[in-house]
């Protein structure tokens, strides 16, 4: 199984290593920083769709381990084109806010009814708006929140 270490230093930055080796910072960037955290797990899980070791060592000296499994992404869908003609007036969304805490600074946090996902800020915390429409009326009514490092897993009721 494929071993990432992340050993992330006081001031943000990491270093990544995978399977002993260094890998560098994205084109364009100078440094990985903390918020990279889900970018380098999707870019190698995408690449040898495996599951993966992470191994985290923070600035203070915690450290922790997860065994992350390659997302499932499903490509987007092509529209269908119609002839029909776009209506003049368009409607604003009605959005709906979702918050929970717990999630490490940076990581990709899914957001259940899958529709979404976003990232933990700095303090752990997470935040989704949720267009209403993409709720289905039929469903429970309740979102799911979850960190994809940390394993948090927050559910908030909608009503």
């Amino acid at each position: 199984m494929p071993l990432i270490c992340l050993n992330v230093q006081t001031d943000g930055t990491m270093t990544v290593t995978v399977d002993g080796e260094p890998l560098g910072p994205p084109p364009g960037e100078q440094v990985w920083r903390r918020a990279g955290f889900a970018r380098v797990i999707d870019q190698i899980t995408g690449q040898r769709m495996t599951p993966v070791r992470v191994e985290v060592t923070e600035a203070d000296g915690n450290t922790f381990t997860e065994i992350v499994a390659p997302s499932r992404r499903t490509p987007a869908r092509v529209p269908e084109v119609h002839p029909a003609p776009v209506p003049a007036v368009k409607t604003v969304p009605v959005l709906v806010e979702v918050n929970g805490d717990r999630f490490i600074s940076g990581e990709d946090v899914a957001v259940a009814i899958i529709v979404a996902h976003t990232d933990a800020a700095p303090g752990g915390q997470a935040r989704a708006l949720l267009d209403a429409a993409q709720i289905p009326a039929a469903e429970t009514g309740e979102v799911a929140l979850i960190g994809r490092i940390s394993g948090s897993f927050v559910i908030r009721r909608l009503s």
